[in-house]
């Protein structure tokens, strides 16, 4: 645990394994919002890369996980000054690889707007950068699941489904975004007008469910962005980590190697 801006941060850093002589890349895992985690990373994809040579690094975000959850303070600047001040505190140096899950990749992108010297590259994993389109979504999404978690119907819909530890760990997520100033702040930003999409200079590479949350056009991210390779799993929903973990697997790890490699040429 660290404080960081102020909040008590819980972080873990896992060593690259027979890294070699040479530096190895560092990885960053940034998770989405609501009952999302780092572990959710943990055995998805952070042991795997470290198993594979990589340096990783994963955080529960502010009122996620481990970490303190305050009352307010969750716009986009917030969560981005947590990510530099946590890398700066642990001495994490260079451009890093940062790869975000669903809200997690939305910091990540605006982390390289405001920071692109810090960003090697990106992976996001069905996320969009922080445009008035995503805002709207946010907006809709976070008002529908609070409304969703009142409904004793829905939570016994989740359990039968998805079963009783999916619908415990829907419940508390509503509960935190009932107790924060989340479902307002999040949607305000800031948000990156063209300029700052221009910013994103790194590699992108933006990985998508055919029928996730921008099935309705899955070329969207790739428009915004300078410098983006758009890879759409078949038959994928939201949760593409979690359900194709093996296929984002492989492709997070071939797509940091290649830009590892083409740094140190």
């Amino acid at each position: 645990m660290i404080e960081v801006n102020g909040v008590r941060t819980h972080y873990q850093r896992m060593p690259a394994k027979n890294a070699g002589a040479s530096t190895p890349p560092t990885v960053v895992f940034v998770h989405g919002l609501g009952y999302d985690s780092l572990a959710s990373f943990y055995l998805t994809l952070a042991a795997p890369l470290a198993e594979a040579g990589m340096d990783v690094f994963t955080y529960d975000l502010r009122a996620h996980g481990r970490s303190e959850r305050p009352a307010t303070g969750y716009t986009l600047d917030d969560f981005v000054d947590d990510l530099a001040e946590l890398l700066d505190r642990t001495g994490v140096a260079g451009p890093v690889h940062l790869v975000g899950n669903s809200f997690g990749g939305t910091i990540a992108f605006s982390f390289a707007a405001r920071h692109p010297d810090r960003v090697a590259g990106i992976v996001s994993i069905e996320a969009e950068p922080a445009t008035g389109d995503w805002s709207a979504k946010m907006a809709r999404t976070l008002r529908n699941t609070v409304a969703a978690m009142d409904d004793e119907d829905n939570l016994r819909w989740l359990a039968e489904t998805f079963g009783a530890h999916h619908a415990r760990l829907a419940k508390g997520a509503a509960a935190m975004i009932r107790a924060t100033s989340i479902v307002e702040d999040v949607p305000s930003g800031p948000l990156l007008d063209a300029e700052g999409l221009a910013a994103i200079r790194c590699p992108v590479l933006s990985i998508l469910g055919s029928d996730g949350f921008q099935s309705d056009d899955l070329a969207a991210v790739g428009r915004l962005l300078p410098d983006c390779r758009t890879e759409v799993i078949a038959g994928q929903n939201h949760s593409v980590l979690v359900e194709r973990h093996r296929t984002v697997r492989e492709l997070v790890l071939d797509w940091v190697d290649s830009l590892h490699e083409r740094a140190a040429a």
